[in-house]
């Protein structure tokens, strides 16, 4: 395997886009309820969509677009249209309630967001307080072919009344816009390596989100070393990958133009929470790649017919996002035949930094630098920590991971304060706590952050808290992750009360109006007083220790 990659083979992501495109314009690149678009239709699909942008009023090369969907076709093309019309894509969690989407939108300062009409209402609440000047709107059906595309729509619509009732003014709908895009010209932009393709929003530990500068070098340098890692036994044109985790998650994000750069039909998953309907499609495939978390995995290895699929094409399956349980990992290899290759990744790393060998059992580690990749264990003073040899005490050679290759992002946008506390001397410090083994293995044992991972997505205690201390209810409270069979941490919080008839499902009731539902606490608890130290500091660690009421 090679050290190193050229980051620059391409000049941009349209630039991947249109050789991909021009090499495989008849083979199928991606699939979602029953339709497949071509690579040459893909390609043209995207061309019409950035026409229609660059035509809009006031927008203009590095103008940010929001996207706020689940995966279906239409993400796509909206996010290679952004991009080949020299703009920068914003990816938006579509759960988000209406502040997390003010916050996200106000941050990005996006002009223009494509979203489909099942959140349009959010939207809707919070408009006026967003630089935003033009709406696109999708529904699921829209780019399927008639009359599924009309029933579809109808049948969410009006029969599962799944869409709030919604009204923008001057909302365009996404048919419309491509057919505004193929009646106008697409104007040549001159995109580099160095312009930022995406911001990537993450939490932050005050509480508010920041934007990771990704740009297209970042992207494609990711693409280049993930792809060297997991593809020794791909066929260009051959290979059938199944996506249900979101694109606006960048490991599915990175994930799908690694696998594009082979030809390859990318399959996706709308709602990857259906598991039975999961099932169901995947028996359509002889799939040969996936990616997936901890808790998906585990779900279907705990759903009925999954262990009846034929399993006999599948080459290299990523786990990513959250630690790979032990369990989950060997029950997977037992079922599938195929091990779960554990990677690990940051936002900030476009994300793929470290992973295990292909065909590698469950060890516990994140594995080996990728390609082109430095790690280092260093410790407050920012001195590197030496090998972990077996021997002596661990924490004398336990630090903070850190980080230095092309797929290390810019910076948090248009915040100089934040980007300084983590990057250093070029390197990223990642906040995550381990060790460098003698055979060049890294494991995480701690996080510096007080982040909670739930289900591969980042929650920070801040917000919760700052969200929860908002109740009149509320004197005082902290958050913390404790562990969980499903989601591998859930959100606990300990609260002081200030009215003694507060309950929990108060407090559930009013995180459910501000929080997504993974930020929501599971655990509740009441008690006099919180574990603080001399200063006030609320202890984090001590507040897993404090029981259930």
């Amino acid at each position: 395997m090679p050290a190193e990659i050229n980051p620059d083979l391409f000049k941009s992501i349209p630039d991947l886009l249109e050789q991909t495109a021009a090499k495989f314009a008849d083979r199928p690149a991606f699939h979602n309820l029953g339709r497949t678009l071509s690579y040459a239709q893909l390609e043209r699909l995207t061309c019409e969509f950035a026409a229609f942008l660059q035509g809009l009023p006031g927008m203009a090369q590095g103008d940010r677009v929001a996207i706020m969907a689940p995966n279906l076709l239409q993400y796509p093309v909206a996010l290679f249209g952004i991009l080949r019309a020299g703009m920068i894509v914003v990816n938006v969690n579509p759960l988000y309630t209406a502040r997390e989407l003010e916050h996200q939108l106000q941050d990005a300062g996006a002009k223009a967001i494509v979203i489909i009409e099942n959140f349009a209402s959010v939207l809707q609440g919070v408009l006026d307080k967003t630089p935003v000047k033009h709406v696109i709107t999708t529904q699921v059906g829209d780019l399927l072919p008639w009359p599924k595309r009309w029933l579809l729509n109808f049948v969410i619509k009006k029969v599962k009344k799944m869409v709030p009732a919604w009204h923008i003014e001057g909302a365009i709908d996404f048919g419309s816009a491509l057919v505004r895009g193929a009646r106008a010209p697409l104007m040549p932009v001159q995109v580099t390596g160095e312009d930022i393709a995406f911001l990537q929003y993450t939490g932050g530990t005050t509480g508010v989100s920041k934007g990771a500068m990704l740009t297209h070098r970042n992207i494609l340098a990711n693409v280049e070393q993930t792809g060297v890692w997991i593809s020794a036994s791909f066929q260009e044109g051959a290979e059938i990958a199944i996506a249900p985790l979101p694109l606006y998650h960048i490991f599915c994000l990175t994930s799908t133009l690694s696998f594009m750069k082979w030809g390859s039909l990318i399959v996706l998953i709308t709602n990857p929470r259906d598991l039975p309907a999961l099932v169901k499609e995947l028996r359509q495939w002889k799939f040969s790649v996936m990616t997936g978390v901890n808790t998906l995995f585990n779900g279907l290895l705990n759903t009925p017919g999954f262990d009846q699929l034929d399993f006999s094409t599948l080459k290299v399956v990523v786990g990513g996002g959250a630690a790979v349980q032990k369990t989950v990992a060997e029950r997977w290899q037992q079922v599938t035949g195929s091990y779960i290759m554990e990677a690990y990744g940051l936002t900030e790393t476009s994300p793929g930094v470290c992973a295990n060998p292909l065909a590698t059992p469950w060890n516990g580690q994140i594995g080996l630098p990728i390609p082109s990749t430095d790690v280092s264990i260093r410790d407050e003073l920012f001195t590197e920590l030496p090998v972990w040899r077996g021997e002596g005490d661990i924490e004398q050679h336990t630090g903070e991971i850190c980080i230095r290759g092309p797929q290390v992002m810019k910076g948090y946008w248009n915040n100089p304060a934040e980007t300084a506390k983590v990057m250093q001397d070029g390197w990223l410090k990642t906040g995550d706590v381990g060790h460098l083994d003698s055979q060049g293995g890294f494991t995480i044992t701690d996080r510096k952050k007080d982040m909670i991972l739930v289900s591969g997505f980042n929650v920070y205690p801040n917000e919760i808290e700052s969200v929860i201390a908002t109740h009149p209810g509320v004197l005082e409270c902290g958050a913390v992750g404790v562990p969980d069979e499903k989601t591998g941490e859930t959100v606990k919080v300990v609260i002081v009360r200030k009215d003694p008839n507060l309950t929990k499902e108060d407090i559930i009731a009013h995180c459910r109006s501000q929080l997504t539902g993974y930020k929501i606490p599971r655990q509740i608890t009441f008690r006099d007083e919180l574990p603080k130290s001399p200063i006030g500091k609320i202890l984090r660690r001590d507040l897993r220790d404090v029981t259930k009421n």
